[in-house]
C-alpha cells in the first residue's frame, strides 16, 4: 500500500479546517469538534444551538459537491478493506472518542491551539496508536 504525497492539497485542506475552527470560535464561541457537534444535533441546548450544528454537518456533507463543481470530478475515496472492517473501525473510533472526551478535530485542532494539557495528552495517545496501527498493519499483518 502506497501513501499519496499531496502537500499542496493537504496545506489547502488544513488551512480551511483551521479557518473554520477560528471562525466558529469567533462567531459562536464554540470548539470545532466534529463528534461534539454531531452529538449536539441529537441533544441540542436550544433551537439556535441545533441550527448551527446542522449547518456545520451539512457543510461537511456538501464538501465533495463543491469540489465537483470546481473541478468537474468527484473526490475519490478508496477504502481497501471489507465493510465489516469499516464497521469495526467505526465502533472503535466511537469508543475512543467517548473515552478521550473528544475527537481529533476537537483536541488536535482546537485543544492544542488553546494550549489544553488534556488535549495534548489526547493527541499524543491518538498519534501513538495511529503509528502503532500502521506499523502492525503494514509490517506485521502485511496489509
Amino acid at each position: 500500500m502506497e501513501t499519496a504525497f499531496t502537500p499542496l492539497q493537504s496545506l489547502f485542506g488544513g488551512s480551511l479546517i483551521g479557518l473554520s475552527a477560528v471562525l466558529l470560535m469567533l462567531t459562536l464561541g464554540r470548539v470545532m469538534g466534529a463528534t461534539g457537534i454531531l452529538a449536539g444535533v441529537f441533544a441540542p441546548a436550544s433551537q439556535k444551538d441545533w441550527l448551527w450544528r446542522v449547518a456545520v454537518i451539512l457543510g461537511m456533507m456538501t464538501g465533495p459537491w463543491v469540489v465537483f463543481l470546481a473541478t468537474g470530478n468527484m473526490p475519490v475515496v478508496e477504502a481497501e478493506m471489507s465493510h465489516n472492517a469499516l464497521v469495526v473501525g467505526g465502533v472503535l473510533v466511537g469508543i475512543g472518542v467517548t473515552l478521550g472526551a473528544g475527537c481529533t478535530s476537537g483536541h488536535g485542532v482546537c485543544g492544542l491551539a488553546r494550549m489544553s494539557p488534556r488535549s495534548l495528552v489526547a493527541v499524543l495517545v491518538f498519534m501513538g496508536f495511529s503509528v502503532a496501527t500502521v506499523y502492525v498493519l503494514r509490517h506485521v499483518v502485511g496489509a
